[in-house]
């Protein structure tokens, strides 16, 4: 299933919704025909669990000939926000998890060539998140080094509290793209929080595809282009740390929760990793997308 969260001319709210082809379906509303009850929102419909998405699936499998009226748009006539606006937390986002990055990341930050013994763990607050075609907002006053960076979300769906690798997937309830943008020269003290966490900083969409769809989430290509130039492409095989072992690390000492994010790395390819460096600037049109879940596309503007 791919599930988002849109906003229509028939209501200013965010709603949730299913992705159904071209159509968007209103869940709360379909299941109302059925005088059944789902919720309005992205994080209530997660912490109901797997009953939620049964009752989803079976509402649209018998409505697919023929939608009741008011449940269904045109996918073209309404605005997909961010599959979750605002986490309850932190995003949780793992540096220097794909071995290339990791070479060209010691000659642009002069970080150690070695590959690390551990997850490199960071975070971006809930204000980071913005979705398809918000912008993303360059304040020239603090950032003359706006980066890029593709990755794959993991969405959680069950608390994992010092959950074993192998049974980490277990607790995932889908995957979606995450561009993790970055003021290289924000770094304070090697700290990454303000360089990784300003408002906008995390464009998060177009949906969440729930992990039944996903047969193996170490098999998507994922790519970056900047102004129509492919700038990023590779494959989430080459990942340093699996999902798993992301999920199972943080979990040792941070419990995860429905709804918590895991961005888990980017490929080599960014702007700061290139000769001459490249950065972004108002005007650019950033576009990044993973196989099998779809693309998200942000314009910079000044502010």
């Amino acid at each position: 299933m791919r599930l988002v969260t849109y906003r229509s001319s028939v209501t200013a709210a965010a709603r949730l919704g299913a992705l159904v082809n071209d159509l968007v379906v209103d869940l709360q509303a379909l299941a109302a025909y059925y005088d059944l009850e789902l919720p309005n929102d992205m994080l209530e419909f997660i912490d109901l669990g797997p009953a939620a998405l049964d009752t989803a699936r079976k509402i649209i499998e018998d409505s697919t000939d023929d939608w009741p009226v008011g449940t269904v748009f045109y996918a073209a006539n309404v605005k997909l926000l961010a599959p979750i606006p605002r986490p309850r937390k932190n995003i949780f986002g793992i540096g220097l998890n794909y071995v290339e990055h990791i070479a060209e990341s010691a000659h642009m930050l002069e970080n150690a060539a070695n590959l690390p013994n551990e997850p490199v763990i960071f975070s971006k607050p809930p204000t980071t998140v913005c979705g398809p075609g918000d912008a993303i907002e360059h304040n020239a006053k603090l950032t003359q080094q706006l980066d890029w960076e593709v990755e794959l979300a993991v969405v959680i769906g069950q608390r994992a509290k010092r959950v074993s690798e192998e049974d980490a997937l277990d607790h995932v309830f889908g995957y979606s793209v995450m561009i993790d943008v970055s003021a290289r020269d924000c770094r304070r003290a090697g700290q990454w929080i303000v360089s990784k966490g300003q408002d906008t900083y995390a464009p998060f969409g177009p949906c969440i595809v729930t992990a039944d769809e996903i047969a193996d989430p170490h098999a998507l290509d994922l790519w970056l282009t900047v102004n129509g130039v492919t700038k990023q492409k590779s494959n989430t095989h080459h990942m340093l740390f699996k999902v798993p072992y992301l999920i199972s690390d943080i979990s040792q000492g941070i419990a995860l929760e429905p709804g918590d994010i895991i961005a888990t790395g980017t490929p080599e390819g960014v702007g700061a990793g290139r000769t001459p460096k490249e950065w972004l600037w108002p005007g650019d049109v950033v576009e990044a997308g993973v196989d099998g879940i779809g693309r998200l596309r942000c314009p910079v503007v000044a502010v």
